[in-house]
């Protein structure tokens, strides 16, 4: 890729980011274009911008948006409109993240006349894939640098000699061994590595950064409404708000009463197995209000199709499969299923867990009067049922004929 002239990075203004940005300049003598991506990380990040005019790059070739009405909008609510799951536990906080991170990558390649793109994932893990097969998905002829997959500089400790070789500033706390490593944006918080290596050894403590320990939650539950308009979120407790509103009042809630943990190994799509600590607090709440407007405004066969397909949508995601036609095929199946999934809910928070406890619309399926114990006046002939067994136990009858 020698005929390359500029380069878009994903920047996030860290060490790893930092020396990849240089190593960009150096090794392919290109100009580089930064893009710092605002999903809710919840970092400041201004101090990116300057790092990079610092290291040579123009104002006017920094990009620092603010994604996260889009992030929550257009890729995690779609997402949980299909309850989506990977292996039976994660709700997706890091997989989700990175179709948006490429989409605007393409974006301002083309804007800016760039002819690459470049990413700091390494060649271990998922987030390569995810982030190439988007770009792929949605520039076929774009060039895609990896520079973990390049370069030798396979340790902390050559890295931090580059960059200190290159004037690259590196903070004190970096300069230690890290604990662990982690991964933000406004749905979860992901932790892998060093202490979280062995799959025995309980998570330590000082690991979870956006919960409170359960056992420190308040003594007394707190109860909340969420409603749901076609599928979506729009209110908590009674008042409107926008997507990334309410995930991130659901997350300061799912904070204080310690919701949202999840210490999972997974399989990896590169084939390996890993161990990771996932604090997804307000995603947490919001996967149980979902499916408790489900309950009593999706029919039983649409209902059990959603569950079929669940895994088969969430294994697409984790693989980076967002902008491939059978995900766009399963998300329009999806999306039809929700045209009635609107009301509200009300959920006990405690102690590490959202309970439901209440659901209500104008759209209900449940019928108090075919249900009740009590007279329900005509509305149900149970006498219906013996034939209903009958026809279903006929081919089991004849089943156990052939073989007595």
């Amino acid at each position: 890729m020698t005929d390359i002239k500029r380069v878009v990075l994903a920047y996030s203004g860290g060490l790893d980011t930092s020396v990849i940005l240089k190593w960009l300049q150096v090794h392919y003598n290109c100009e580089v274009v930064t893009f710092t991506a605002d999903l809710g990380q919840g970092e400041e990040l201004e101090p990116a911008r300057q790092k990079a005019e610092l290291m040579g790059i123009k104002p006017e070739h920094i990009y620092i948006d603010d994604l996260r009405e889009e992030f929550v909008r257009d890729f995690i609510f779609p997402m949980f409109r299909a309850n989506a799951r990977y292996e039976g536990d994660y709700l997706l906080g890091t997989s989700i993240a990175r179709p948006l991170i490429s989409k605007r990558l393409i974006e301002i390649a083309r804007e800016t006349g760039a002819d690459a793109i470049a990413h700091g994932a390494t060649g271990k893990g998922n987030d390569q894939v995810r982030f190439e097969l988007s770009a792929y998905a949605l520039d076929p002829d774009i060039k895609v640098i990896a520079p973990w997959r390049e370069w030798d500089l396979n340790s902390r400790t050559a890295l931090i000699a580059w960059a200190e070789k290159h004037q690259i500033p590196v903070p004190k706390d970096k300069r230690g061994e890290s604990p662990f490593s982690t991964d933000a944006n406004l749905l979860h918080t992901s932790s892998e590595g060093k202490v979280l290596e062995d799959p025995w050894e309980e998570t330590p403590d000082y690991v979870y950064s956006r919960t409170v320990n359960p056992e420190d939650a308040p003594d007394q539950p707190e109860y909340i409404t969420v409603d749901f308009e076609k599928g979506d979120g729009a209110a908590l407790n009674g008042k409107a708000m926008s997507p990334a509103t309410l995930l991130a009042e659901l997350n300061e809630l799912g904070r204080k009463h310690g919701i949202g943990r999840l210490d999972l190994v997974e399989n990896r799509f590169v084939g390996m197995k890993s161990r990771g600590m996932y604090e997804t607090p307000g995603g947490t709440i919001y996967a149980v209000a979902h499916r408790g407007i489900e309950q009593i405004t999706l029919d039983r066969g649409a209902a059990h199709l959603k569950d079929e397909l669940m895994p088969r949508y969430a294994e697409l995601i984790y693989n980076g499969f967002w902008f491939s036609p059978e995900r766009e095929m399963l998300q329009a199946a999806i999306d039809h299923s929700q045209e009635k999934v609107s009301g509200t809910v009300r959920l006990k928070l405690y102690k590490g867990s959202a309970h439901l406890v209440g659901r209500k619309s104008v759209n209900s399926l449940y019928s108090e009067r075919h249900v009740t114990f009590e007279d329900d006046a005509g509305a149900y002939d149970q006498k219906d049922a013996e034939g209903f067994i009958k026809l279903n136990a006929l081919r089991l009858r004849l089943l156990a004929k052939r073989n007595r």
